[in-house]
């Protein structure tokens, strides 16, 4: 389980470091032009590590439910070369699907001066500014959100109905409610990451007459408050790690 804490918590620490550069010089120093191949890097790098989250996320979810089938062959099952694995073609599933995308976007020709909407680049605003064909792109993009995000979600919703189905075979009620209390946090983290992703593509496609500062607030929401939440979550339901921080605290203190 901690392997997996660590793979989210490096992937938040990417996703933050790559977003806050741009919009901290926004919001500081009113910088507010950005070279087009630094943003093409920043598109690459927010939508690789959103994707890592998101199959990280999926990961959990499969080390929650093999914790509550095999209590007794976790370790057996989980080993460290199977989790390295693991970790290596979420890495690699990540970078291959999105680099197609930036070559497409690097294709096609723009205005001289574009303005986009959001502090930071991403492959949906930065294709409404191109004055070519970006059919093939559009559809690219949609494939890429199919082949992860959505995939990873219809899987999330999977491995929790299995996990239901062998917590509900437990004869034991406390037993349930211990089960089910593991998953909790996972749970949390899950819908931190998804619930403002759903909710930016719901502003974005049927939100035109909106406001932009909505656009704004949820496009924001969706990158820095799942870095936010999660250390949070997992500090306030782990005891191990809750336990450790007490101890800094107390250290300091003395």
């Amino acid at each position: 389980m901690y392997y997996f804490l660590s793979m989210l918590a490096l992937t938040d620490l990417g996703l933050s470091t790559t977003t806050l550069p741009t919009m901290l010089s926004v919001f500081w120093f009113h910088a507010r032009d950005i070279p087009f191949n630094a943003c093409l890097v920043q598109m690459y790098f927010i939508h690789v590590f959103s994707i890592i989250e998101s199959a990280v996320l999926l990961a959990m979810a499969f080390d929650r439910f093999v914790a509550i089938r095999e209590p007794l062959h976790y370790a057996t099952i989980l080993t460290h070369g199977v989790i390295t694995g693991i970790g290596l073609a979420i890495a690699g599933r990540a970078l291959a699907l999105v680099f197609p995308a930036s070559f497409l976007l690097k294709r096609l020709q723009y205005h001289a001066v574009n303005i986009l909407s959001y502090p930071f680049c991403l492959h949906q605003d930065l294709i409404k500014t191109t004055v070519s064909s970006r059919r093939v792109s559009s559809i690219y993009g949609l494939m890429v959100v199919i082949c992860s995000m959505g995939l990873d979600s219809v899987l999330l919703l999977l491995s929790y109905l299995l996990i239901l189905s062998t917590v509900l075979s437990i004869a034991s009620k406390a037993e349930r409610v211990k089960a089910l209390n593991t998953c909790i946090s996972h749970i949390c983290a899950v819908l931190t990451f998804y619930t403002p992703m759903i909710g930016l593509s719901m502003i974005r496609r049927y939100g035109q007459n909106a406001s932009p500062i909505i656009h704004v607030l949820m496009a924001n929401v969706y990158l820095l408050v799942p870095p936010l939440m999660n250390p949070i979550v997992y500090s306030v339901k782990t005891k191990q790690i809750r336990d450790r921080i007490l101890k800094k605290f107390k250290k300091q203190k003395v």
